[in-house]
């Protein structure tokens, strides 16, 4: 074997510099991969998250039948209007919060005129009954939800989800 170093010098010798590159060239090899491996997919997740073509379009198509969340009950507040996609279970949301101080029945009561003057049904269960502050209306080709809660700590939170799932909301 040639030793790594000079006894006499301490300077490396050829067959010392050799192993060397070689470990540093195998360092960098491993180095790469793992960034190839585990970088490359969350690079991926992090410019690909949130909606994708199909999305921006059942959102677009969301926003045009959103007129319910286009009107607040008398004397709701401003409004901050949102607009979220997963594009893992290609889900879409679309809603807008509200300060309100009225009570959830008059929130309700609202909704329930504007949602049915907007074409939105209330939503029944299995049993032939309804589900309080939810409603359906076909869009893009899936079944949209129209959902009404609070007002909680005076915020009224109105929202359309849907997915291509056909999952059920609210």
């Amino acid at each position: 074997m040639i030793p790594a170093t000079d006894l006499r010098t301490g300077a490396l010798t050829s067959g010392g510099m050799m192993r060397n590159r070689v470990g540093a060239l195998l360092t960098a090899a491993v180095a790469v991969s793992g960034l190839l491996l585990v970088g490359w997919p969350v690079v991926h997740f992090l410019t690909t998250y949130g909606c994708g073509e199909d999305e921006e379009r059942l959102a677009d198509l969301m926003t045009g039948a959103a007129g319910a969340l286009d009107t607040a009950p008398e004397g709701a507040g401003p409004k901050k209007r949102y607009r979220e996609c997963d594009d893992d279970d290609r889900r879409v949301v679309v809603g807008t919060h509200y300060r309100y101080d009225g009570s959830p029945t008059s929130a309700l009561a609202h909704y329930r005129k504007a949602a049915g003057a907007d074409g939105w049904q209330p939503r029944t269960t299995a049993g032939g009954g309804t589900v309080p502050g939810c409603f359906t209306k076909p869009v893009g080709g899936t079944t949209a939800y129209l959902g009404v809660e609070g007002p909680d700590d005076g915020l009224l939170h109105v929202e359309i989800i849907a997915d291509r799932a056909g999952s059920q909301w609210c």
